[in-house]
């Protein structure tokens, strides 16, 4: 499934490289929440989008939504502990990761989910990564975008005011802290969106 990527005018590179992660910065939201934000982190973000368009074994779902069955507005791909990824680079970016947030994540992050936006229309409804987690418990998911930029909006669990952060062409946010009990996200449906996004979601073990 191939999907041609008008490429951004700051990534005109098939060369694939992570850049230092010493260049995080982090916001806090409040509860022991916070995310860390780096643009750009992987250069040649969009010959990694092609590939993965066009290699990965994407898979279509259908969920029980009240009466009806429907179909889920993403294509969605996941790699098991030992896995091997869909690229090397993907690879490289899950072990920096894991080296980098050691201190706060205390394990590894050993999956990959893969989630294609193939326009505008398709999505993900406010949820937050909990599966496997008890109710106290923190943990942190690490989201690289490639790709056409597409929000991630975040709100506190039970409503209020949504931050959104436009996400694509190898940029990579992090949600950490209580961010996942304490707060929830959503790739909202959009009337703006320029082309597909791939988002990659780097979780430990026993997070969903």
């Amino acid at each position: 499934m191939a999907t041609h990527l008008q490429g951004s005018l700051f990534d005109q590179t098939d060369d694939l490289r992570l850049a230092p992660l010493d260049g995080l910065r982090r916001t806090p939201l409040g509860a022991g929440a916070w995310i860390d934000l780096l643009p750009g982190w992987l250069g040649g973000a969009d010959a990694l989008f092609e590939r993965l368009a066009a290699e990965v074994p994407w898979r279509a779902e259908r969920r029980q939504m009240y009466d009806h069955t429907v179909d889920v507005p993403r294509l969605l791909a996941y790699y098991h502990p030992g896995d091997p990824l869909p690229d090397p680079v993907l690879e490289e970016a899950r072990d920096a990761l894991s080296a980098h947030y050691a201190d706060e994540l205390g394990e590894p992050f050993v999956t990959a989910g893969l989630c294609y936006y193939r326009d505008g229309r398709d999505s993900v409804a406010w949820h937050g990564d909990r599966i496997g987690r008890g109710a106290r418990e923190n943990t942190m998911v690490a989201i690289l975008s490639v790709g056409a930029p597409r929000d991630l909006a975040l709100r506190p669990r039970g409503g209020g005011e949504a931050l959104r952060r436009p996400l694509g062409h190898g940029d990579l946010i992090v949600m950490g802290g209580s961010c996942q009990r304490t707060w929830e996200h959503a790739v909202p449906k959009s009337t703006r969106a320029t082309g597909p996004r791939i988002s990659i979601q780097f979780r430990p073990r026993g997070v969903n």
